[in-house]
């Protein structure tokens, strides 16, 4: 992550998680990334966004993108 403290598509999911909490969480279910309960998956947590959005497991990562940064 840059910085200036903004997610791209290189910020990981544990980035977003651990900036963000529970706001992180919901915004990343709403494009589609269910990360559970407990988030014990430890592949999935280092996973940035642009990987998740090319395997199809997140949608429209501009949008997320915009959401996340807009939550800071």
């Amino acid at each position: 992550m840059p910085d200036n403290g903004t997610f791209t598509p290189q910020s990981k999911v544990r980035d977003v998680l651990a900036r963000l909490g529970d706001r992180g969480r919901a915004l990343l279910f709403e494009h589609g990334y269910d990360v559970g309960e407990g988030f014990v998956d430890v592949l999935s947590q280092y996973q940035t966004l642009q990987h998740a959005a090319e395997t199809e497991r997140l949608r429209d990562l501009e949008g997320l993108l915009a959401e996340l940064n807009s939550a800071q």
